[in-house]
């Protein structure tokens, strides 16, 4: 199967190529260690008798962000060297910024073609693969498989899209089944979800989402007035847009203003999930007529009615800042949602649209504790955002049911490290 795997993937990477190229340059920042995409790494230190190795791939920014406990305890307990591999630029530069003292290694990960992902094995040569959530590349899992590496997908989840297409294709996913050693699940429903794909229950495990373990450092109050500041956020209540795509923005716009309407002192802070769009943000705010500043023009001279938060790695001190929080990718013609965690883990009341597939455990669970309203329409966004900012203890009532919530979800880390130090063990005897 692997042959036919890739026979198709060089005419697919060739029509894609034009897509691919076009994306890039809309989002920047992959030219640094292009060679790494075709299996070149940068100069890796030798690997030492004594130490085993672990090639981490985490796709983005989210996932990035989950794995900081798993790295911090290898490095706390002089566990495994880590390289570690990102798909995308914003991944890359965040990569960079957090973990350059806790890695041996960060890099592009490979495309996943036969020479390519061999070339990379061969510079790497791991002793464990770590994959996060959605990722699992037969080429990859191949050359472990070759080498005799286990593989662990760590944090597992499949989305409903994700499924659908998978239970289509369910025979010729059964090679890359076999090739992973452990899928540990994000919860029973995505373990069910494995199972139905034909992982066997002796590969699966449910340890829970290590994004419910995160932890997020904590601005002082003179940080956060500082950053006011800097962002043109007067005083008064804070409405935030968490990772919104677009039409969201309009629809949180039309919020602000009927929130003034009622007489509430507001402004609003939007952090688009894509940067990139801030020329179509900026037109959009013109049109508006409302005084605006974009974080990426450098700090503000003045108040504004909408600020926005275009820069990478910044949503969860612009959280902080917040006194009400919509989750992006929720209203349509969006699906899947954005991730609803920080917020919660933060202490802020949540509200987000109908369509949060991507995360439907996690805000199911999240309502059940009280935390997080949905609203149908942007036309119930105004009304639920007036009402809440209008109501304080309600939002209070909302922020401790979401505190109450990570509280009781946290452990997923502990059980996921349990596992990698059992399969590091066994490489290792």
């Amino acid at each position: 199967m692997i042959w036919l795997y890739r026979l198709l993937f060089l005419p697919l990477l060739l029509l894609l190529t034009p897509y691919y190229l076009w994306r890039m340059r809309r989002r920047g920042g992959y030219v640094e260690n292009f060679s790494h995409r075709f299996g070149g790494t940068d100069s890796l230190p030798p690997k030492k008798a004594s130490t085993r190795r672990v090639w981490l791939q985490a796709v983005s920014v989210g996932e990035m962000l989950a794995i900081a406990p798993l790295l911090e305890a290898f490095k706390r307990e002089a566990g495994p060297e880590v390289y570690l591999t990102t798909t995308t630029s914003t991944g890359y530069k965040l990569a960079k910024e957090k973990y350059g003292a806790l890695t041996i290694g960060i890099g592009y990960f490979p495309l996943d073609f036969w020479a390519f992902s061999a070339s990379a094995w061969c510079k790497v040569r791991p002793d464990l693969c770590i994959l996060m959530e959605g990722e699992r590349w037969p080429e990859h899992v191949h050359q472990a498989n070759a080498h005799g590496v286990p593989v662990i997908s760590v944090n597992a989840r499949l989305s409903d899209r994700s499924f659908r297409r998978s239970l289509r294709f369910r025979a010729l996913l059964r090679p890359l089944a076999a090739g992973i050693t452990q899928v540990l699940c994000s919860s029973k429903r995505d373990e069910q979800r494995f199972k139905a794909l034909g992982f066997s229950s002796g590969q699966l495990q449910t340890t829970g989402n290590l994004k419910l373990d995160v932890h997020i450092p904590l601005m002082t109050e003179p940080e956060k007035a500082q950053l006011r500041r800097e962002l043109g956020l007067g005083e008064g209540l804070v409405l935030l847009g968490s990772s919104t795509w677009p039409g969201e923005e309009a629809a949180l716009l039309a919020a602000l203003s009927a929130a003034r309407e009622s007489g509430l002192k507001i402004s609003l802070l939007l952090v688009p999930r894509h940067a990139e769009r801030r020329e179509e943000l900026r037109a959009l705010l013109e049109k508006s007529g409302h005084v605006f500043h974009f974080r990426s023009d450098g700090g503000a001279v003045a108040d504004c009615d909408v600020a926005v938060g275009d820069t990478t790695g910044e949503l969860r001190k612009f959280t902080q800042l917040a006194d009400l929080v919509f989750v992006g990718k929720s209203f349509s013609p969006h699906d899947g949602g954005q991730t609803p965690v920080e917020a919660a883990v933060l202490g802020k009341p949540i509200l987000h649209g109908p369509h949060m597939t991507n995360f439907r455990e996690i805000i199911r669970t999240l309502t059940e504790a009280g935390a997080a309203r949905k609203v149908e329409t942007p036309a119930e966004l105004s009304g639920a955002v007036v009402k809440l900012l209008q109501d304080a203890p309600q939002r209070e009532q909302l922020a401790a049911a979401a505190r109450g919530w990570h509280e009781i979800n946290r452990g997923a880390t502990e059980r996921t490290l349990a596992v990698i130090r059992d399969q590091l063990r066994t490489r290792s005897s």
